[in-house]
C-alpha cells in the first residue's frame, strides 16, 4: 500500500518568506482558530483526505489502568500490531513518505526496517499550555533577525507559524513536562557493536516552574539544565550546567563545566553549535542534542511545507524494562524490532549555512511534528552537500504530565557506519521523575562542585 505525499495549502509567498518580513503576531480572528479547526497548539485538527491520519480527538487524556506515578509507563497501545514493515526490499513502494536519511538507512542495512503502526494522535494539552499558546499567538515576535523572541510566555511561541524559523523556535521552546529529574545512558557502538555505557544524571526546569520564579529575574533565560556524568569511573563527577538564553546572540548561552579531576569550575563557550557533544566519540555536535538546540543565527531557514512522513511515535516498547541494553544496541543501528513508526503530518524546514559562517553541517533538514512541535527526524549534510548523518527521536506521551517527549535519540553516521544513541533507561529504575521541583540556587556555578562529588 502506498501513500502519496501531502503538502499543506501554504501559499508560495508563505513558504518563501524570509525572517525579515515575517509578521509574527496574528489577529484575534486567526488566534480564534486555536481549539477549533486547529488544535490548542496549532496542528490541523482534521485528519487527512486518505483517512490514514485521524482527526485529533483530544489525545490520550487518561493514563492506562494500573499506572502509578513514579513507576514505569504502561504502553496504552500494547495490543497494536504492525500494519506493514518497510525494508530495503519494498522501500520504493513508500518512497514519497520517507526522508532521504531514512532511505539511506534502509539501503545501507539489510537488518534495518521500519515497523509501521496505526497512527495515534496521543498528544494532549493542559489548560496552562492552551493559554500559553493563545497568548503567544497574539504577542510573540521574532527579534534580532530571528535570533531571539519577545512577548513570549511559557512554551509554544508560534502556534500559527509563518516561517521555518518560527517552527524551529517552537521545537526549542516546546513543552517538556515543566521540570524533571532524569537518568539515562548514552552509547557509541563500534562497527562490531561493542560499547561502554556513559550514564548521566540530569536536572531540568523551565524558568516559570522554579519555586522562586521571578519574572524580572534572568528574563532572558528559557530553561535551566544540569548534567552529571555518573559512569564510567574515568568520567564520573564531571558536570555541565546550562542557562539556555532566549536571545543567544545578544547574550550567548551561559554554560559552565566542573571537571572532577581538576576540581575547578570554568565557563564553557564550546558547548554550542558544532562543539563536541559530551562523551560522544566525535559522533555528535553540541547542537545535535535534543535533535537541535541553541542559537539559530548561523543558518538561513526555509519553510518547505507540511508533508506526511513515517516518523517514530508512541515508542513505549523501547522503554520496556524487560529489554537489556545489549538487546537494543546492535552494530550499525538499534534493534528495530521494538521501534514504532506512524504516518504523521510534519513541518519540513531546511537550514542552509550562511555565507561566511562555520559549521560542520552545511545543510540540515528537519521534520517537526505538528502535534507537539518536536523534531522527530533530521537529515544532516556535510560541506560537500552530501548526506552525512541521519537522526531520529523516538518519543512517547508521558501521560501523567501531558508531555510528548523523547525516549531515545539515535544519530547515525552514514559514512563511517557508526552511530550514537542517548536516552537509554531500560536498566534504570526510572527514566523521568516529573514530580521534582527546583529553585534557582540549584542551577548556579557554585552548585556544580557539590553535584560533581564522586
Amino acid at each position: 500500500m502506498k501513500f502519496s505525499k501531502s503538502v499543506c495549502a501554504l501559499s508560495v509567498a508563505a513558504v518563501t518568506l524570509s525572517v525579515a518580513n515575517v509578521m509574527a503576531k496574528v489577529s484575534e480572528a486567526e488566534a480564534a482558530k486555536l481549539g477549533a479547526e486547529l488544535t490548542p497548539v496549532g496542528a490541523e485538527a482534521a485528519g487527512n483526505a486518505a483517512g490514514t491520519i485521524p482527526a485529533w480527538g483530544g489525545g490520550l487524556k487518561d493514563a492506562p489502568a494500573g499506572f502509578e506515578a513514579g513507576k514505569p509507563y504502561i504502553d496504552p497501545y500494547a495490543s497494536d500490531q504492525p500494519k506493514f514493515v518497510i525494508s530495503k526490499a519494498n522501500m520504493a513502494d513508500y518512497d514519497a513518505n520517507l526522508t532521504e536519511g531514512q532511505k539511506a538507512m534502509l539501503s545501507a542495512y539489510d537488518t534495518y526496517n521500519m515497523p509501521v503502526y496505526e497512527t495515534r494522535r496521543s498528544a494532549t494539552y493542559s489548560q496552562e499550555i492552551t493559554e500559553f499558546a493563545k497568548g503567544n499567538a497574539l504577542n510573540a515576535e521574532l527579534i534580532d533577525g530571528g535570533n531571539g523572541l519577545s512577548g513570549v510566555q511559557g512554551v509554544v511561541p508560534f502556534p500559527i507559524p509563518a516561517s521555518g524559523l518560527e517552527i524551529v523556535w517552537n521545537h526549542i521552546m516546546r513543552y517538556r513536562g515543566g521540570s524533571f529529574e532524569r537518568v539515562s545512558v548514552q552509547v557509541t557502538p563500534t562497527n562490531s557493536g561493542s560499547y561502554q555505557p556513559v550514564k548521566f544524571y540530569e536536572e531540568f526546569s523551565e524558568r516559570y516552574r522554579l519555586k522562586d520564579y521571578n519574572k524580572s529575574k534572568d528574563e532572558n533565560v528559557m530553561f535551566y539544565f544540569k548534567q552529571v556524568v555518573t559512569a564510567p569511573a574515568r568520567l564520573a563527577g564531571n558536570v555541565l550546567l546550562v542557562h539556555e538564553t532566549i536571545d543567544q546572540v545578544a547574550e550567548p548561552r551561559r554554560a559552565w563545566i566542573y571537571n572532577a579531576g581538576q576540581r575547578r569550575v570554568r565557563r564553557a563557550p564550546q558547548v554550542a553549535y558544532d562543539g563536541p557533544g559530551t562523551a560522544s566519540d566525535g559522533l555528535r555536535t553540541s547542537d545535535n542534542f535534543d535533535m537541535y538546540n541553541g542559537a539559530p543565527d548561523r543558518y538561513n531557514w526555509k519553510l518547505i511545507g507540511k508533508e506526511e512522513i513515517y516518523v517514530p511515535y508512541n515508542s513505549y516498547k523501547l522503554d520496556d524494562k524487560s529489554l537489556s541494553y545489549e538487546e537494543l544496541v546492535k552494530p550499525g543501528h538499534i534493534d528495530q524490532t521494538n521501534t514504532r513508526y506512524e504516518l504523521h503530518r510534519v513541518w519540513k524546514v531546511e537550514a542552509t549555512l550562511k555565507e561566511g559562517e562555520r559549521h560542520i553541517y552545511s545543510k540540515r533538514v528537519f521534520y517537526i511534528d505538528e502535534d507537539m512541535w518536536g523534531i522527530l527526524v533530521a537529515d544532516h549534510y556535510d560541506g560537500r552537500g552530501e548526506l552525512w548523518r541521519h537522526a531520529e527521536a523516538h518519543n512517547k506521551l508521558y501521560y501523567d504530565v501531558g508531555a510528548v517527549f523523547t525516549t531515545i535519540e539515535s544519530l547515525h553516521d552514514l559514512l563511517s557506519g557508526r552511530y550514537l544513541t542517548n536516552g537509554l533507561a531500560n536498566e534504570e529504575p526510572i527514566r523521568y521523575d516529573f514530580a521534582k521541583s527546583y529553585n534557582s540556587k540549584q542551577f548556579t556555578p557554585a552548585a556544580l562542585r557539590r553535584s560533581g562529588k564522586r
